[in-house]
């Protein structure tokens, strides 16, 4: 398609940028609301760049564990829909006045339902808006039923570069369970066709931890994929959300709950194995050999700036465009026709706007960075904190130093991370971590005398605590 030859363009007026960052979502804190710091913290003058999420919410069918925002409708006017993408994408773009847009990311719902043409749409409003490199990573999320090798080259000439397939399991029993449209074999002839067109940046979406799935049998979930899969695997803890169809038949008998410990077992060894063949664990969920890192997913877990565009799509960035200063947290209207309707008429569909405060952004900034084997290294956290440093912070007494002198921590020149078994247990981790930070931002209040630290965060034996694999960046549907 033509928007993928148009690359890179120039932007039509440079503007006054600041670098900004943020995630997706705020990270509870353990205590009450607190008072932010007194004074913001000043952003440093740099060109601006943002990472950008497009959200699809159509699906054919709504999987029995979804509880994402998608839609099922009988017919999708997708003129319209893509006409608000376009125009939503050029708005936010014009209000943040960010100079490149270094990643895009195409999630639902199940958009490779959209087709080629809105997805080269999008990308041309985005080239014409700001800076979109060449080279700049563009991933489409695809459902094995809507992957055929055709299909699948349309994107690719729309100027799609990588693919994420949700196979989430290569066992027909537990699709029909999941309530997912495909079957195994398809699941592998999606992934066969993608690898042809997309080698070295297709990756593969699993689900461990089902209502009867056995280690055994996740074992051999692991090394069937392992003989399937390109260079990137995601492994998600499934999550039995309120609402839908199997939490239902798990709370009614139907099926059986999976017991914690075996959870725990399952997420170490596919550790375990996805590291002996050759996968750096770069992320709680995530997986990479070959340098097949998620560029667009390290931007929410590095706090860089991201646009949310589409219904009930999220973003964090600075609306340099009506002269702000500070970060912001949107959401976008989440109905699809509500969305459409806010559009057309005011050029965007955001619902809601919040700025967020200095201890936000940090609390934000550790429950994300901590997700990543390589932490928050100084620079990024002096980027948000100038003036109180990761020593400052956690290099006192405190939970923090206990947490190293345990083994599930470290901080040294190169920054703050977990360690290798700290990464399996990072919840557990972070509510004594927050607790220290808001009290060295003087603005936390103390725990209860008499409540140790390892009371509240609920225990670190790895065979007791839920491992929550989950947490997908944006509103993204696995599938």
């Amino acid at each position: 398609m033509a928007a993928a030859r148009g690359w890179p363009r120039k932007l039509a007026a440079v503007a006054a940028a600041l670098p900004g960052g943020g995630g997706p979502g705020r990270a509870p804190g353990p205590g009450p609301a607190v008072e932010p710091a007194p004074e913001p913290v000043p952003e440093t003058a740099a060109p601006a760049t943002a990472a950008l999420y497009v959200h699809w919410p159509y699906c054919r069918k709504r999987c029995s564990y979804c509880n994402f925002n998608t839609y099922v409708v009988r017919a999708v006017d997708e003129a319209a829909v893509r006409a608000c993408l376009v125009r939503e994408a050029q708005t936010l773009l014009r209000l943040s006045q960010v100079h490149s847009v270094t990643s895009v990311f195409f999630g639902g719902g199940t958009p490779s339902l959209a087709s080629p043409g809105t997805v080269a749409a999008v990308l041309e409003a985005v080239a014409g808006a700001a800076h979109l490199p060449a080279a700049a990573e563009v991933t489409l999320e695809a459902n094995p039923s809507s992957a055929s090798t055709s299909r699948l080259a349309g994107f690719r000439a729309a100027g799609v570069n990588r693919l994420s397939i949700g196979v989430q399991s290569l066992d027909d029993a537990e699709l029909r369970m999941l309530g997912r449209e495909h079957t195994a074999a398809e699941a592998r002839q999606a992934v066969e066709a993608a690898r042809g067109l997309f080698p070295g940046r297709t990756s593969i979406d699993l689900l461990f931890g089902l209502p009867g799935q056995s280690r055994d049998a996740w074992v051999q979930q692991l090394e069937a994929a392992l003989r399937l899969c390109d260079d990137h695997i995601s492994l998600y803890q499934l999550t039995l959300e309120r609402g839908t169809a199997l939490a239902a038949q798990v709370r009614g008998g139907a099926l059986p709950a999976p017991p914690q410990d075996l959870l725990a077992d399952m997420y170490e060894t596919a550790r375990n194995v996805l590291v002996a063949a050759g996968f750096r664990h770069y992320e709680v969920s995530n997986f990479a050999r070959k340098g097949a890192l998620s560029t667009h997913n390290l931007s929410y877990w590095r706090a860089d700036e991201y646009i949310g565009v589409g219904p009930g799509a999220h973003g964090r960035f600075i609306l340099r465009g009506e002269g702000g200063c500070s970060r912001e947290a949107r959401v976008q209207t989440l109905e699809p026709v509500t969305w459409m309707r806010e559009v057309q008429s005011q050029g965007h569909g955001t619902r809601s706007r919040v700025v967020l405060n200095p201890l936000e952004q940090l609390e934000e900034l550790l429950s994300l960075g901590l997700r990543t084997d390589e932490g928050i290294t100084h620079e990024r956290w002096g980027h948000f904190s100038p003036q109180l440093s990761l020593q400052d912070v956690f290099g006192e007494p405190g939970e923090a130093r206990a947490l190293q002198q345990e083994g599930w921590l470290v901080l040294d020149s190169g920054g703050l991370r977990c360690t290798w078994a700290g990464l399996a247990v990072l919840d557990s981790l972070l509510p004594d971590l927050l607790w220290q930070l808001q009290r060295a931002v003087g603005a936390a209040r103390c725990p209860p005398r008499g409540a140790p630290a390892e009371e509240r965060a609920g225990g670190r034996d790895a065979k007791a605590v839920s491992i929550k694999m989950d947490n997908k960046p944006q509103e993204q549907c696995a599938g």
